[in-house]
């Protein structure tokens, strides 16, 4: 579905949704639950996207249902893959998630990256924004671009309402409402949540 002249809703995607920024690059942002992939590939084809015209995938957090086809994307687009420096040893397997997330790695199977580079300080990469927000993940950052939010894990739109998400899915509740606060100081006009549709403000 597309958004904007340049975003895209992979509808491919439902259930934790990805976007495709286009520009000077083509970034990713996220990559569904394991077994997308396939899907994922379909969909940029149809809106004329070639696997290797990715240049960038950009992950907001280290959730197994935005990483989960990260690997075999990296391998057919060869893009450069992007996570914080926090959460990355969570998508390497260096760390194990906390709390009930732990366990979710025997259910699904994720393969790791080859490699994966860190956001740094106030980055921009193809004219997209990374904000840090923590909370949600140790390392959970929102994008921003143009006048979009994409907001990753840190808001989720419930029948029309942008909510947080509510304590046993958080790595630190008081650390993401601070993110949160932060955020609504910014003027968006549309926000991209990973757990169901845009929202125009």
């Amino acid at each position: 579905m597309r958004i904007s002249d340049s975003v895209y809703l992979l509808d491919s995607t439902k259930g934790s949704y990805s976007y495709l920024v286009t520009g000077t690059e083509t970034a990713l942002i996220d990559t569904g639950f394991p077994g997308a992939g396939k899907g994922i590939v379909k969909e940029l084809d149809a809106i004329g996207v070639k696997p290797r015209d990715i240049n960038h995938i950009l992950l907001t957090h280290h959730d197994i249902d935005h990483i989960g086809n990260v690997a075999m994307l990296q391998e057919l687009t060869g893009a450069e893959v992007w996570a914080s420096k926090e959460d990355i040893p969570y998508i390497t397997g260096e760390l194990d998630r906390y709390g009930f997330k732990k366990y979710l790695k025997y259910i699904f199977r994720t393969k790791k990256p080859d490699t994966i580079k860190p956001y740094g300080p106030e980055q921009k990469i193809n004219g997209i924004e990374v904000v840090p927000t923590p909370g949600h993940t140790p390392g959970h950052v929102c994008f921003s671009f143009e006048d979009i939010l994409f907001a990753g894990d840190l808001l989720k739109n419930k029948g029309g309402s942008l909510i947080p998400y509510p304590p046993p899915w958080n790595w630190n509740d008081s650390v993401m409402l601070e993110s949160i606060n932060k955020i609504s100081k910014f003027d968006y006009r549309l926000v991209c949540p990973a757990h169901g549709k845009p929202l125009f403000l």
